[in-house]
């Protein structure tokens, strides 16, 4: 024990134990500053905005700054196709150089939807069927019935029903009942009168359409021509007819 407490107290000890130290503060400062160069610390750039720019527009910019990206998809109703509608980092995070930003793009092509059933449930309940699946609501119309309900519902002219596969954001067309079933009216007469006077005694006094409109003779003044023919012709009140019938008309300036 003596002998190296001896050996401690010696030069060549301490002159060991100096270059031990130093050599390991050395390599601790080697890979301290190897690692800062490594990792570029401090060194980096925010990330720009890229949501709501087209998808060519974000490429540009992430390249001019050296970063990187991939692209995901989505369908977004109502969102132009192209677009960026999110990005991963966020905007003003500071990155690295060659980091790897994730773009979503809104892609141009719906995927398509089953149709709900709707047949003869009420018009606000088919359209709040419709939205959850991914359509809207187009025109409506109606038909003689003793419901209010949706009758029928078509897309792009063709009827179609429950299950059909449909892109989503189509817009479909609902035919619902008029509450007025098979109730008949009588027939009022349209002679003399103007098309206009016509179509309004027809759909407000009597419930009923306008069916064809033909001339005769030459006609001068549109607005003026009256009625001077019509079929069904109002005879008496005993002929009628159903609720939504047309009635086709012949005017002339005579």
């Amino acid at each position: 024990m003596a002998k190296f407490i001896s050996y401690l107290k010696t030069t060549s000890f301490r002159n060991n134990l100096i270059a031990a130290v130093l050599t390991v503060v050395v390599l601790l400062m080697a890979a301290f500053f190897s690692l800062r160069y490594y990792t570029k610390h401090g060194q980096g750039l925010d990330v720009p905005t890229l949501k709501g720019l087209s998808f060519e527009q974000a490429v540009s910019k992430l390249e001019e700054l050296g970063l990187r990206y991939e692209v995901d998809s989505v369908y977004i109703m109502d969102s132009p196709p192209g677009i960026v509608v999110d990005q991963d980092p966020s905007s003003g995070t500071f990155v690295k150089d060659n980091r790897t930003i994730y773009l979503t793009i809104n892609t141009a092509l719906a995927p398509d939807a089953k149709f709900p059933d709707i047949e003869f449930k009420s018009l606000r309940e088919a359209q709040a069927m419709m939205e959850s699946f991914g359509f809207k609501l187009g025109d409506t119309s109606s038909k003689p019935d003793m419901s209010t309900d949706v009758l029928q519902a078509s897309f792009k002219g063709r009827v179609i029903k429950a299950g059909e596969s449909l892109p989503k954001g189509s817009r479909i067309d609902l035919v619902l009942g008029d509450g007025n079933g098979n109730e008949e009216v009588a027939i009022p007469s349209l002679i003399g009168l103007t098309k206009d006077e016509a179509l309004f005694a027809l759909r407000t006094g009597a419930k009923l359409n306008l069916g064809i409109v033909s001339y005769e003779g030459a006609i001068t003044d549109s607005t003026t021509a009256v009625v001077v023919r019509q079929d069904p012709f109002a005879t008496d009140s005993l002929i009628k007819v159903k609720i939504g019938s047309p009635v086709n008309i012949t005017l002339s300036n005579k």
